[in-house]
C-alpha cells in the first residue's frame, strides 16, 4: 500500500488539488466561525444597577389557542417593571375576548386592537410598529404567541447584557421535539441557523437574529426609521432590520437556557414549506460579503465530497485522500457538535456528519425551488 501519490501532471492531480482546497475551506471556516461558538463560555454579567424597565411586544394574528397558553408564562416573569402589549392584528378568532380577560386578570398587559381591513398590509411589521409607538418604555423584548419562555428568568437573563454600548442582544428560540421526521428536519433545521448567526456574530459578522426572542432599544428602532427601508416585503423584521442597525460593538448574544423561548414547528410540510419561502424573500437584500459566507460552506463542501468520491477510485491518492478526509471530518464533528450541545440540540450529535452534508444538499435544492416573491399569508 503506498501512502503517498506519485503526483504527475494530469487531471486527477489537479482533481486532488481542488479536493485539497476545499477541504482547507471547510477546516477554516468551522474553526474561525463555528469555533467561537463552540468555544463560547456565555458567562453572565453582573449588573451593578437596577435591571432596566421593559416592554414586551407581541404581534399576534388569530392565535387565541397560544395565546390561552403562553402568555401567562411572559406576564409572571420574575422581573422588576415590564409591560407587556399584545398587537391583535385582524384576528377573526377568541383572541380578543381572551386578550380581554387577561387584561382585567394581569395589570401589565396592554392590548392594541387592530380591526380588519383589506386595505392593511399582512404581516408583522404594521403590528410591531405600532407596538414599539405605544412602548412606555426604552427596552423592548420581542417574541410571538406561539413561544414559550424556558423559565421565568427570560427577561432578566436577556436584560443584564444592555448597556450604554449594547443596544440589541440576540436570543435562540428552539422548537419543541416531537415525534416525526419533519419535527426532526424542522429542528437541525433551527439549531443549523442559529449555529451560523451566533458564530458569525462572535465573529464581528452579525447579520441576523430570530423575532421569537429579541430584544433591542427604542432609540436604536427609531435612529433608522424602524422597518421603513424593507417595509414593502413581509418577512425583514428580524434580519434585515439588525443588518441595518449592528454594528461590532453594539450587540450581545444570549445562550442562558434560562433565556430560550420554544416554539412548536410547523405540523405539515406546506405550512414549513410555506414558512422558508417567505423567509428566503429577504435573502436578495443580503449584501455581497454576507451572501458569500453563508453560501462558501455548502458549496465547498459540496465539491469537497463530488472530489472525494471520485479519487476512491484513483489507487495512487487514495490513502491521502482519506486521511485528509477523515482528519476534517473529525475535526468538524467535535467543534459542531459543541455548537449543538450549547444549543440543547445533543440528539444530532451521533450522526452530525450525515446531517450536514444532506443538509447542504437539500437546503439549496429548496431555496431555488421555493417562490422567493412576496408570500401574503401570515
Amino acid at each position: 500500500m503506498q501512502f503517498l501519490p506519485t503526483f504527475e501532471f494530469n487531471l486527477t492531480t489537479l482533481l486532488f488539488c481542488l479536493f485539497a482546497v476545499m477541504a482547507l475551506t471547510q477546516l477554516l471556516y468551522v474553526t474561525f466561525i463555528h469555533g467561537k461558538l463552540s468555544f463560547f463560555t456565555g458567562r453572565k454579567i453582573p449588573r451593578s444597577d437596577a435591571y432596566p424597565s421593559v416592554s414586551i411586544l407581541i404581534s399576534a394574528r388569530n392565535e387565541s389557542d397560544n395565546l390561552y397558553e403562553n402568555l401567562p408564562l411572559i406576564l409572571e416573569q420574575d422581573y422588576p417593571n415590564f409591560e407587556v402589549i399584545v398587537i391583535n392584528h385582524q384576528s377573526v378568532d377568541d383572541s380578543y375576548h381572551i386578550l380581554n380577560a387577561y387584561a382585567h386578570q394581569y395589570k401589565n398587559l396592554r392590548v392594541i386592537e387592530v380591526e380588519r381591513s383589506q386595505h392593511l398590509k399582512t404581516g408583522k411589521k404594521l403590528p410591531l410598529t405600532l407596538g414599539v409607538k405605544g412602548a412606555k418604555y426604552e427596552h423592548l423584548f420581542f417574541t410571538d404567541a406561539d413561544c414559550r419562555p424556558a423559565s421565568n428568568q427570560w427577561l432578566k437573563s436577556m436584560a443584564q447584557y444592555f448597556s450604554n454600548e449594547k443596544q440589541l442582544v440576540l436570543g435562540y428560540g428552539p422548537h419543541i421535539a416531537k415525534q416525526g421526521f419533519l419535527n426532526k428536519l424542522i429542528r437541525f433545521d433551527t439549531t443549523w441557523i442559529a449555529m451560523n448567526y451566533f458564530s458569525m456574530a462572535l465573529a464581528k459578522m452579525p447579520y441576523m437574529g430570530v423575532g421569537r426572542n429579541l430584544a433591542y432599544t427604542k432609540t436604536l428602532f427609531n435612529s433608522v426609521n424602524g422597518y421603513k427601508s424593507h417595509y414593502s416585503i413581509t418577512s425583514g423584521d428580524d434580519d434585515l432590520f439588525i443588518q441595518e442597525t449592528v454594528t461590532k460593538k453594539n450587540f450581545a448574544i444570549n445562550l442562558d437556557p434560562a433565556s430560550f423561548c420554544y416554539s412548536e414547528g410547523s405540523n405539515n410540510w406546506e405550512n414549513w414549506y410555506m414558512q422558508k419561502s417567505r423567509h428566503y424573500t429577504t435573502a436578495g437584500r443580503y449584501n455581497v460579503f454576507k451572501k458569500a459566507m453563508l453560501g462558501i460552506y455548502p458549496f465547498s463542501l459540496l465539491i469537497l465530497t463530488i472530489t472525494f468520491v471520485i479519487l476512491m477510485f484513483d489507487a495512487n491518492f487514495r490513502w491521502l485522500t482519506l486521511a485528509g478526509f477523515g482528519l476534517m471530518v473529525i475535526i468538524k464533528w467535535w467543534l459542531q457538535a459543541r455548537c449543538f450541545i450549547k444549543l440543547k440540540e445533543p440528539s444530532f450529535i451521533a450522526l452530525l456528519p450525515f446531517y450536514d452534508l444532506a443538509y447542504a444538499i437539500f437546503i439549496p435544492i429548496l431555496y431555488y425551488t421555493t417562490d422567493k416573491k412576496e408570500i401574503v399569508k401570515w
